[in-house]
This record gives C-alpha cells, structure tokens and sequence, in this order.
C-alpha cells in the first residue's frame, strides 16, 4: 500500500516547486493525501530525499529539515529492499509520533517528477496489525489443535505396545541378570564347599602329620618339619580366609548388615578397623542386597591385598527408590586414570554387573589420598512369572 502511494499519488507530485516549498505544491499535496490519512489508517507521511532532508510532511514543523541517513536508508535509495517495523518512535525526527505508542514504520522508494530518488515514509497504527495477528493466531489454534490430537491418536496404540515390549524386554533382560548372579553364587558356594571338605581337610591332615614327625622323627629334621608346618598351616588360613570370602552369607537371614561385618576377619588380621554404617530402616530386595554386598565384598578384598590402611568405612544410604554403597579406606590410593594391573578382575566383573543392573559404579583415589568406592543402584524390577530365573540346587554349607 505504501509502495502505491508512493508511485501513483505522491511520486508525481514531488515537483521543483514542492522541493522549493511553494505553498500551492505543498496544498496540493496536503489534498492528495487528505483522504488517505483520514480513511487508509497511515497517520503520518514523510518524504526524504537523498541528502536526510524533510521535503515534505503532514507534520508541517518538520519540513526542510534534516536528520543524519542511516546505512539502510543509503541502500534503499540506490535501489534496496523497502523496510517495515513495528515498534515504538523514539528517533529524532519522531517527536510528533513519540507519545503515539507502537507504529508500523514503512520506508519505500521513490522518485521526483524530474527522477530524482526520493525515500517516501508512512506510520500507520499497531493496533490493527496486532488485531489481524490475533485474528489469523484464532484462526490456526482450533485446526492445529484437532490435528495434535488426532496425531496423538494415532500414536497411542503404538506407544502402548512399545511400551508393553520395552517392558518384556526389561523384565527378560533383569531376570537374566538374576540368573547370572545367582549362577556366579552358586560357582562360589561350590568351589568354597571343594576347598572346605577336600583341599583343607587333606592340608590339616598333613599338617598334623608333619607335627607328629616333627615330635618322633629325628632330631636334625626337626626344624624341616616345623618350617613345613609354619608353612602350610599358614596356606590352610589362606585357604580358610578364601572360602569365607567365596561363599555368600544368607543375606535373607543374616541382614546386609551383619554380612558386611563377616567380612572384616582378612581386615583384622591386616591391623584394618571396619566401620559399617547403615540405616536402621533399610528396604532392600534380595538381588539388589546381593549386589551390594558382592561390590562391598570385592572392594574390601583390594583393600586389604593393596591399600595398606588403618581404617575402612562402609556407609550405606538410601534416598527414595535408590540405594547408595561407599567403601573408603585412608591407605595409600593410586592413580585410576593408570590401567589396571593385570589379574584385578573382581572389582570390573562387578562394575560391569552393577551397569547391566542399571546403576552406576564409581571409583575415586589419588596417591597418598586413599580410595572411594560408591555403588548407587535403583529398584531392580521383579519379573513375571515366565521369566522367574530359575533357583540353584542346594549346596552343603561350609563350617
């Protein structure tokens, strides 16, 4: 509209006698545009030429003046894009429009009627494009709002059975988790029970055995058997303190608790003090108590072979639906960003168990500073009854 306006009514009108300000141009003009400010909403008209002078203006205080050309108003004089915006005039040369509120501003090019670029400027009320936004914003919300729907719609039946199969694949993927823990006990129970009733019952036998030559036997091997039987009594604790680190307590009749603290003997015997702390209201299903126990169990195993400590902390929390495990020691730590030594498996099986659970396993030290061991583990989801894992057969407890 502005563009029109420029080029059919004021364009040949801009004459050498309006640019010279004769009072008969200017009415002329002022006439042309009478009905267009009373009727078309612009409420202010402005033309420019090329050097930021007022040639003319509704506003008649502002004709002949000049103001500073902003880059775009140059650009839009050599043949540039016209511009519009919808703000509030706080320019200069808007005194008259500042109290008007918001203004559509729109700049068009324009010629003179000897072809002398000109830049013509309307202000026209914010109201009404504010009315058409609301207007066309009214329009589009009922259609997109049925079509939000109906898309949900369509994805509700779907969604509802990824659901579902994310859930049988859950349940599968923890029940196969169950039975690969439970597989790892009853491994544990097992080689424990061989270690007991076999390998141990025969030591003890031959270390009765060598104290009974080391008493008849001849005086000059007295001191062969009884370095023989130092050592192997010392390999039977060995062994002894192995199958009490490798058979699981009964976590359901002894309480973690009281499971943690059965694991203290090889930390005594180290000179280690064990302080286990727990909630005296702790809710813990069995398999999540299990993990628990076999990382705390773990961690103080390379506590005990490698920290060279004077005291370790077993701190258990639980906030809403997760269960938090720290084992810290004040020995000498290490450097985790170095790689592992080789043969240190226990505590990598367990992580990598503990992620396959769902949670998470963190390992922090430093040398000289001890080390920090934190499990964190949520709720392990029961499976259906399909997928119950099957219970180990029944191994001979070890005394």
């Amino acid at each position: 509209m502005t563009q029109r306006l420029a080029d059919n009514v004021v364009g040949p009108l801009i004459t050498d006698e309006l640019l010279a300000r004769e009072p008969a141009a200017l009415e002329l003009l002022d006439q042309r545009l009478a009905p267009w400010l009373a009727e078309s909403g612009v409420t202010r008209i402005k033309v420019w030429d090329e050097h930021g002078r007022v040639v003319y203006s509704d506003a008649k205080a502002l004709i002949g003046q000049e103001f500073e050309q902003e880059e775009w108003a140059r650009e839009l004089l050599k043949g540039g894009p016209a511009t519009a915006t919808l703000e509030s005039q706080t320019a200069e040369e808007n005194k008259f429009e500042a109290d008007a509120g918001e203004l559509v501003e729109v700049y068009a090019r324009s010629a003179s009627q000897s072809g002398a670029p000109m830049i013509f400027e309307t202000y026209s009320s914010g109201q009404r494009v504010r009315r058409e936004q609301q207007a066309v914003l009214m329009a589009v919300i009922p259609p997109m709002l049925l079509s939000l729907a109906g898309l949900q719609l369509t994805q509700l039946v779907p969604a509802v059975r990824l659901a579902r199969r994310i859930q049988i694949h859950q349940a599968a993927r923890n029940a196969m988790l169950r039975c690969a823990i439970e597989a790892s006990d009853q491994e544990r129970r097992q080689i424990a029970s061989e270690l007991h009733d076999e390998v141990i019952q025969d030591l003890s036998g031959l270390a009765y055995a060598l104290e009974s030559e080391e008493r008849r036997g001849p005086r000059d091997l007295q001191p062969v058997f009884t370095n023989a039987r130092s050592m192997l009594q010392d390999n039977i604790r060995t062994l002894r303190a192995m199958t009490s680190e490798l058979y699981p307590p009964d976590l359901e009749e002894l309480g973690l608790k009281a499971s943690l603290v059965r694991l203290e003997a090889p930390l005594i015997e180290r000179g280690m003090q064990l302080t286990v702390e727990i909630p005296d209201k702790l809710v813990l299903g069995r398999d999540l108590a299990l993990l628990l126990y076999r990382a705390a169990r773990e961690a103080l195993v390379n506590v005990a072979k490698h920290s060279a400590a004077q005291s370790v902390r077993i701190r258990v929390r639980q906030i809403g639906r997760r269960t938090q495990i720290t084992i810290s020691d004040d020995g000498v730590g290490f450097n985790p960003a170095e790689p592992p030594m080789e043969g240190h498996l226990g505590l990598r099986i367990v992580r990598d168990t503990i992620q396959q659970a769902g949670g998470t396993f963190e390992v922090r030290s430093a040398p000289g500073a001890g080390t920090s061991v934190t499990v964190t583990l949520g709720v392990i989801a029961q499976p259906p009854a399909s997928l119950a894992p099957l219970q180990p057969d029944s191994v001979k407890p070890v005394r």
